[in-house]
Formats: C-alpha cells, sequence, structure tokens
C-alpha cells in the first residue's frame, strides 16, 4: 500500500485498500481532511483491490469530509472498482470522477 500526499486537497492511494492497510489510509484521508480545505481529491487508479472495510474507510472519510463542509471526489477508480461501488450502490452515495484522456 503506498499513500502519497500532495496537499491538503489531493492524495492518491495505491495497492490494496484492505482491512490491513484501512488503519493507515483511514490516518492519512483524516490528516488531509483535517489539513486542508475545498475538495479533497483521492487519486484510487492504483487501487488494486478493495474489500469491505475498504469501502467503510472511503464511506467514513466521505462523510468526515462532509462534517467539516469539504467534498470528497473519487478519482479515475479502475473499473473493478466502479462495478463494486455500483453493486453496492456506493456510486450514490460518493462522488466519483474520471479523468477525460485525449
Amino acid at each position: 500500500m503506498v499513500i502519497s500526499i500532495a496537499s491538503g486537497c489531493e492524495l492518491a492511494v495505491s495497492g490494496r485498500l484492505d482491512v490491513h492497510q484501512a488503519p493507515d489510509v483511514r490516518a492519512a484521508l483524516h490528516a488531509a481532511i483535517d489539513g486542508g480545505t475545498g475538495d479533497l481529491v483521492v487519486d484510487l487508479s492504483g487501487v488494486e483491490l478493495v474489500d469491505a472495510t475498504g469501502l467503510g474507510v472511503l464511506v467514513g472519510a466521505h462523510r468526515r469530509a462532509a462534517g467539516v463542509n469539504r467534498r470528497m471526489v473519487l478519482r479515475d477508480a479502475a473499473p473493478r472498482l466502479n462495478r463494486i461501488l455500483r453493486a453496492t450502490r456506493l456510486h450514490r452515495v460518493l462522488t466519483l470522477e474520471t479523468r477525460a484522456t485525449v
């Protein structure tokens, strides 16, 4: 699991977002939410696998961001993750964004 924080406005997660990595990802998301303003963009293009605990981390961070009047945007989720978000109907709760490729 690799978490890189560009600022309080952008964070990239790669590898697995599962029960073993959840505490580190949660801590990084909370620090980014608490330490910035405006939208928090979370780049998920490098995430290989997400389990229920990982989904819970994303939902919890979404709620935390909303609590401080911020919006968390999940960017470039892999097709597999998009299918999971749609199957669980979390695509209706979380803000998803895909960068346009030219």
